[in-house]
């Protein structure tokens, strides 16, 4: 990637006004024409948005996209559509005892919208806000049940079973840590107190120690910042057993919408850290030595995101994938989503530019020298997400951002020409997490009250 051209935040207002015109417009278009009953759509199919029943894990987007619509263009209808659909459709999640979701569906619609009363942009009963914080407690602790146990600590573990550590669930735990920022806590056999606080950060500990490769030690074959999807573990004893992946290449490649994921959760993390009592999960780790150890897995990730994207920014959806090298020099290039070997995969990027941000903010609060490097990457990725061929500007089109991957190696993404590779359509946490950065950018930008997910927490 190239950060030379230097950019700024209030750069992008043009592109900004011009992106959450065309966002409203597919929230509405999606609320028309999409059918709950069905499911919860997912990804696009010649552009308009589909189902596909392997979790229900989207549907909080679909919802918390209007809510941000609403956030950064005050039109109270995205507001009406988001909060009725939450209260009316997203109770089932927060019950949902099958999933590693929690944070990406009820953090996304209840946390956003305690969020907008508690910085003062909506009003609203104090039944209600008791209303979004009981269900925030609630998704947090179930969230939290899906423990297993290692050698030195534990992990959330994925839909797949007790086995499985899934690298993306370190921003579900977001949940947990707003559960308890709430004042609450999960009580098992014989009414013990299990702190949610100290399973977040045994999580993401976990998922730093197992799932992001740091080049040394038992990673010392390996490449520092890499990450891979899922880490498998023997349920019996707790340890480590193998890397694998779901959705990437390989376990031994590294799926970038996993990488961006683990971006995105450490730079958001760092953010509120100062915000936690270190009191609450002392037991676990002291402040220093978390800190510690997220700052140098933060900046790993973003280095390998960095020196493994194609010059804009935007990624090809696994830096191992086996037709790559068909396509020469490709990381000296701008990426290119019409080709012939391999997919780009802009959800990745809408994912990883937040994180690059989040994490050259927090640099530059501790006085660090290379904050803005990373905010200028961050920045440089939302310029070309912003425009063509990425921002969808055809109104038949339900998807935000285009040339989104799902899942590769089960060829569940469209391809609209048999000679090229999936291109050309749009998925929901892609959709989403652009609106979030767009969000994000645009407070910076106007000077407003920086945007964070822990804003639900305070009042």
């Amino acid at each position: 990637m190239i950060l030379t051209n230097a950019i700024s935040p209030s750069d992008l207002s043009d592109s900004l006004e011009e992106f959450w015109k065309l966002s409203g417009e597919k929230v509405l278009a999606i609320e028309k024409n999409f059918d709950p009953k069905n499911g919860a759509p997912v990804f696009t199919e010649k552009g308009k948005y589909v189902t596909r029943g392997w979790t229900e894990w989207t549907q909080g987007f679909q919802y918390g996209s209007a809510i941000l619509q609403f956030d950064a263009t005050g039109d109270e209808q995205f507001l009406e559509i988001g909060r009725k659909n939450t209260v009316e459709k997203m109770a089932p999640h927060l019950t949902h005892i099958g999933v590693h979701d929690h944070g990406f569906n009820n953090v996304s619609t209840y946390g956003n919208l305690l969020r907008l009363i508690n910085e003062n942009k909506i009003s609203a009963s104090d039944w209600e806000k008791d209303f979004y914080k009981l269900a925030l407690k609630i998704s947090g602790a179930v969230q939290a049940t899906r423990w297993s146990k290692t050698q030195e600590g534990g992990y959330i573990y994925s839909f797949n079973g007790p086995h499985s550590l899934f690298v993306d669930t370190i921003r579900s735990c977001r949940a947990l840590v707003v559960s308890h920022g709430l004042g609450h806590v999960l009580q098992g056999e014989n009414d013990k107190k299990i702190s949610l606080i100290q399973r977040a950060v045994q999580h993401i500990r976990s998922t730093m120690r197992y799932s992001i490769y740091m080049g040394n030690g038992r990673d010392s074959y390996d490449i520092a910042g890499r990450t891979a999807h899922e880490i498998i573990f023997n349920t019996n004893d707790g340890n480590y057993r193998c890397p694998n992946s779901q959705q990437g290449y390989t376990g031994f490649s590294t799926w970038t919408r996993g990488l961006a994921w683990a971006i995105c959760g450490l730079g958001e993390t760092l953010e509120i850290l100062d915000e936690l009592e270190e009191k609450d999960y002392e037991p676990i780790i002291t402040k220093s030595v978390f800190e510690k150890e997220m700052k140098e897995a933060a900046i790993a990730t973003a280095n390998f995101y960095l020196e493994n994207t194609p010059t804009d920014g935007i990624p090809y959806w696994d830096t191992g994938a086996p037709n790559l090298y068909k396509m020469g020099d490709y990381l000296q290039r701008q990426s290119e989503p019409y080709n012939s070997y391999e997919p780009i995969d802009s959800s990745a990027a809408c994912i990883a530019a937040q994180g690059l941000i989040r994490i050259g903010n927090w640099l530059k609060i501790k006085g660090e020298a290379n904050g803005d490097k990373y905010i200028q990457a961050g920045l440089l990725v939302a310029k070309a997400l912003f425009q063509k061929p990425y921002i969808s500007e055809n109104p038949n089109h339900e998807g935000l951002i285009l040339h989104s991957i799902y899942h590769e190696p089960n060829g569940w993404d469209y391809k609209p020409d048999p000679k090229l590779v999936a291109h050309g359509e749009s998925s929901m946490w892609g959709d989403y997490h652009a609106r979030e950065l767009a969000l994000l950018i645009q407070r910076i930008a106007k000077g407003e009250k920086y945007y964070s997910f822990y804003n639900c927490v305070k009042s």
